[in-house]
């Protein structure tokens, strides 16, 4: 009697369902998590792409007004190109960098940010980097037709 009991409790596998459960509702949150996370991730590197696209926009459109207004040529300023793609990143609320060519026709601009996580930081990620890129080539010595 005593060998069937002991028998018994050795093949007895309640209890087996609820770890099972447990480890896979915990990869199911794992994954989810990923999925949230890594889809917000993307969402703030397409702002970041786009707030960087649009302060190079506005740094290649810092032209000299009185070349263009008299009709002579259209050219960029490059500091003054600088200065407005800068000046669209403050407004943006957005941090990065504006860089000039060596050779002043073409404006990089780089933004660095930071997407706070919602589900990795349970695992210990409380951000993931997030880089956004944009560039512009500055006008030089472009003429009105007919000149």
């Amino acid at each position: 009697m005593i060998l069937l009991r002991i028998l018994r409790t050795r093949c007895d596998d309640r209890g087996g369902v609820t770890v099972f459960v447990a480890v896979c509702v915990f990869a199911l949150i794992g994954i989810i998590g990923l999925a949230v996370d890594g889809g917000s991730t993307m969402r703030a590197t397409e702002r970041a792409d786009y707030i960087a696209g649009e302060a190079a926009r506005a740094g290649g459109q810092a032209i000299d007004p009185a070349d263009a207004i008299s009709g002579t040529a259209i050219d960029v300023d490059p500091q003054a190109a600088a200065a407005a793609a800068q000046a669209y990143l403050h407004s943006a609320g957005a941090t990065g960098t504006v860089n000039l060519s060596g050779d002043g026709k073409t404006l990089t601009v780089t933004i660095t940010d930071a997407y706070d996580t919602k589900f990795l930081s349970v695992v210990g990620i409380g951000t993931l980097p997030v880089t956004g890129h944009g560039t512009a080539t500055l006008l030089h010595g472009v003429t009105p037709e007919g000149n």
